[in-house]
């Protein structure tokens, strides 16, 4: 029984460790989706105050060229970080259900043992063909 206690604790740590990935990865891609709002914000700025949207334009601001690529690579991660989370969530659902099967199991052992230390060795089986016979 003490081995079956020590499943359910490993099998309770990995489904933590699992739900902690699904929430690193949930709050990465929020603060992604942060950062890019920002600079979407800082390139309106200087495109407003250099007075051209046009990127192909000789006189774009630098800046906002290079706050374009990195808002794209943020959002490129981001969409990326969601495949993560997908598979992550998988795996939480899977290392749920493990323990859940753990759980069940210890539950049923702990009845069983109670069950025949409550009848003890009079009400055995063979005891209770000795009674009916």
């Amino acid at each position: 029984m003490k081995s079956r206690d020590t499943l359910v604790r490993l099998k309770r740590f990995h489904v933590e460790e699992k739900r902690r990935r699904v929430l690193q990865i949930e709050t990465m891609i929020g603060e992604f989706a942060r950062m890019a709002g920002d600079l979407d914000r800082e390139i309106a700025v200087e495109e407003q105050r250099a007075g051209i949207v046009d990127m192909t334009h000789f006189a774009y601001p630098t800046y906002a060229r290079a706050a374009r690529a990195r808002r794209d690579n943020l959002l490129r991660s981001a969409d990326e970080l969601k495949g993560q989370l997908d598979e992550a969530r998988f795996h939480l659902e899977e290392a749920a259900a493990d323990l859940a099967k753990e759980q069940s199991l210890e539950v049923r052992e702990k009845i069983s043992d109670r069950l025949s230390d409550l009848a003890g060795p009079d009400l055995s089986l063979g005891g209770l063909r000795a009674v009916q016979a």
